[in-house]
């Protein structure tokens, strides 16, 4: 249920109109609670504030509002293009995400809509003198806490959009979700074991990704039903008619007795790859990124470096231990699910980067002395499959690179993995 509850409001965060629409119902509820100081006993030393003092504040601030709140959108939406443009349009969830520019949206037009009806209030008589008072002082507390809001917006929205920010972005996500999938490598069944023969394939009727799997529906399931179920597709994986979305390892059960509606709904298929749960992706979008970089149009390799460091710290973090405290339980005995295979995430990391920097000596020199450290901090594992792709990188700089002195260069890095 938690996690469950994670990603749903993951997805709500990536929904611009969320927050705007609760500060506006938190601002109506707010001008209409002001009333109760009207029936209180006021106190001598409250000043009386006149209808037309606090209208006139009520007109600035809803206008001044108007204008900043369009100015807000106008510039957020430049910051998304500039997002999609400059690093990928993969990263764009994110960017919607950030959560300085939808306080800042919501806080600008919850203003606005409180000062409207609250200038409708007072000019319909709506308040006495406590409630003016009251309102008054709610109005410049409102004020205030807008301009702390907008100083605080400007200096971010200066960085949202722009290449570091998001290469940021993607990092924080893409460790959240390894930290996930590293406390939960079955997230949460069981290890999988070999199929045995005669198992049988549930299929999906969606095209798409599997953007969750609700593991304890499917313990749920087979605990009422008496099978096993083995997940095939983990998240991030495509979703066709044809591909099985997990196996049944029962042979009790006759085929009219298993529902494959209840299975197929544990899996929810959407049309993009999200960053919660799988963190392959935020894998695949790094290297999108320093592919971007490293195309004829933009020549930046010093992005690529810094894409490269990245993927280093998130592999380290994958590779270390996880404490007993922090490990979440086996708790469906029922439901096989496969762990995350290390050679996938080198294949999404850094796959493409060596291809499209086959020719550049800074990012092969880099790329495989990110390798070597890795070789030196991993498994037997993690070993492997930086030793492979270090040797496909030295192939691939072996055919883009002519000058022998950058060859030796890239092959004096690369020993670790030609040595055996």
């Amino acid at each position: 249920m938690i996690n469950r509850l994670k990603f749903f409001i993951a997805r709500l965060r990536e929904r611009l109109w969320i927050r705007p629409l609760g500060m506006c119902i938190l601002s109506v509820i707010i001008a209409f609670v002001v009333k109760a100081a009207d029936y209180g006993p006021v106190p001598g030393f409250v000043p009386n504030i006149s209808p037309e003092t606090i209208e006139t504040l009520l007109k600035i601030i809803a206008s001044s509002m108007l204008v900043i709140a369009t100015f807000a959108v106008g510039s957020m939406v430049s910051s998304y293009a500039s997002a999609s443009s400059t690093a990928t349009p993969r990263s764009f969830a994110l960017i919607v995400a950030d959560d300085v520019s939808q306080n800042a949206l919501s806080s600008f037009i919850g203003a606005f809509i409180f000062s409207i009806v609250a200038l409708i209030s007072v000019m319909k008589g709506f308040y006495q003198a406590g409630g003016r008072f009251a309102l008054f002082c709610v109005t410049l507390l409102a004020f205030a806490l807008v301009i702390l809001m907008f100083l605080r917006w400007v200096d971010s929205i200066a960085r949202l959009g722009r290449l570091g920010s998001t290469i940021d972005k993607v990092e924080d996500a893409t460790a959240k979700a390894l930290e996930a999938r590293r406390r939960a490598p079955t997230l949460g069944g069981v290890r999988a074991w070999p199929r045995p023969a005669g198992s049988r394939a549930v299929y999906g009727n969606t095209v798409g990704y599997v953007q969750r799997v609700d593991v304890p529906m499917l313990q749920e399931y087979a605990a009422q039903a008496g099978l096993r179920i083995a997940v095939d597709a983990l998240p991030g994986t495509f979703a066709v008619p044809g591909r099985p979305l997990a196996y049944i390892l029962s042979q009790d059960n006759a085929a009219e007795q298993i529902d494959t509606c209840r299975i197929q709904a544990a899996f929810q298929i959407g049309d993009d790859r999200t960053f919660v749960e799988d963190p392959r992706f935020g894998l695949v979008v790094l290297s999108e990124i320093a592919g971007r970089a490293l195309s004829p149009a933009v020549n930046d390799p010093g992005t690529v470096i810094d894409i490269i460091g990245t993927l280093v710290r998130l592999f380290v973090l994958w590779t270390k231990p996880v404490e007993e405290d922090q490990t979440a339980p086996c708790e469906c005995d029922r439901v096989e699910v496969p762990a995350i295979s290390v050679h996938d995430m080198f294949d999404d990391a850094f796959m493409a980067i060596a291809r499209d920097g086959a020719g550049v000596v800074e990012v092969g020199i880099r790329l495989q002395k990110a390798l070597h450290a890795l070789f030196e901090a991993g498994d037997e594992d993690m070993q492997e499959a930086a030793k492979h792709h270090a040797r496909i990188a030295l192939a691939r700089a072996e055919l883009a690179l002519k000058l022998p002195s950058d060859l030796d260069a890239i092959r004096a890095q690369s020993t670790f993995a030609t040595s055996s």
